[in-house]
């Protein structure tokens, strides 16, 4: 890297040879719910408190396909476009089913994409949702196809009795990528910033997640989202107050709260994005489904900053202006307030139940 490209930020930017941006977008929530309080309840006693309200939970039938599935067809009667136009399926997530076997390939065929597509599974933590964005970016916009799809999908992997457990949840978001004439949001461009930062992982064959405690905020999550988002701001030659929205990775509601503030957002400007309160961290669709809660209610010429953050460590920065198409299409599917709306309360017993907890073998 020169001189001259670190000195000028505009020119770290991601930007594609023609205008592409998001023609569809679908999220999923699944509706079963846990309080926090009822979590808080199982291991202290209610000596602490819970960082959410309550989380979502995939049932017992339902895993990152099938999520994956719903997402992207939400996406599709959005976009209008036959599923065989599709030149990429990619699904991002940290929970995948399969060690070996793609999750990608499954829901393609669910869908009913051509068998001539490029798919796969990503992996980056909590942004291998937005990774899977940057090269359906990267494909649509270099015109290797004219359309893409990228999903940020996860499920619930919280330990029993660690501060994961709480916020932990399952959900996510699909988007397909297309030529900016189609799109409901025309992508400006692109960032991404990462380092070497041990904050979460988890190794082959350990079933819980782990996490470095002192790393998780700072150096993790608050510099590579400030890090990146700024590069995005300087690059663009913009300020806050030039977005009408701001959506930033969510592992809790204080997070994203603390990190807007520094960056110069005001509450109003990030808390319709903010879901993590209701439905806890869907991980790889954290900032993803947030964007999707945005674009339910956005206007023509609203512009959006959406960051995801992704633990070892690393975050995608989005500059987004939303197109006179999203009244007419945001109708076509099923909303993500909808989803969130749509609950069913289980207790404890059932959420482990749900998530595989309990073994009877």
């Amino acid at each position: 890297m020169t001189t001259e490209t670190t000195n000028d930020p505009s020119k770290l930017l991601l930007k594609t040879d023609r205008k592409i941006g998001i023609i569809g977008y679908g999220a999923y929530v699944p509706r079963y719910r846990i309080p926090g309080e009822d979590i808080s309840m199982v291991w202290t006693g209610h000596k602490t408190g819970s960082p959410v309200k309550e989380k979502s939970v995939a049932g017992i039938d339902e895993d990152v396909i099938t999520m994956s599935i719903e997402a992207a067809r939400n996406a599709i009667a959005r976009a209008g476009i036959d599923p065989c136009e599709l030149r990429a399926v990619w699904v991002g997530s940290e929970s995948h089913p399969y060690a070996v076997k793609p999750s990608g390939t499954v829901v393609a065929e669910a869908i009913g994409a051509s068998a001539s597509i490029q798919s796969g599974d990503w992996e980056f933590a909590c942004k291998a949702g937005t990774e899977a964005m940057v090269a359906a970016i990267a494909l649509t916009g270099s015109g290797m196809g004219r359309y893409a799809m990228a999903i940020g999908m996860d499920t619930a992997q919280g330990k029993p009795a660690d501060a994961l457990e709480y916020t932990a949840a399952s959900g996510g978001a699909a988007f397909i990528i297309g030529p900016a004439e189609e799109a409901v949001v025309e992508i400006e461009a692109s960032y991404s910033f990462v380092s070497d930062t041990p904050d979460f992982w988890r190794r082959a064959e350990m079933k819980y997640p782990e996490h470095g405690q002192r790393f998780t905020g700072e150096p993790a999550y608050f510099k590579h989202i400030e890090g990146a988002a700024r590069i995005m701001l300087d690059g663009m030659k913009r300020s806050p107050s030039d977005y009408t929205y701001g959506v930033f990775h969510q592992p809790n509601p204080k997070f994203p709260q603390r990190v807007a503030a520094t960056l110069g957002f005001t509450p109003e400007q990030i808390k319709d994005g903010l879901l993590s309160p209701d439905i806890g961290n869907t991980y790889a669709g954290s900032a993803m489904i947030g964007l999707t809660a945005i674009l339910d209610i956005a206007k023509p010429g609203d512009r959006i900053l959406m960051v995801s953050y992704g633990s070892g460590a690393g975050s995608d920065a989005f500059s987004l202006v939303v197109t006179d198409k999203i009244a007419a299409r945001r109708e076509l599917a099923t909303s993500t307030a909808e989803y969130i709306a749509r609950r069913t309360q289980i207790d404890y017993g059932t959420y482990l139940r749900y998530r595989g907890n309990i073994s009877m073998e």
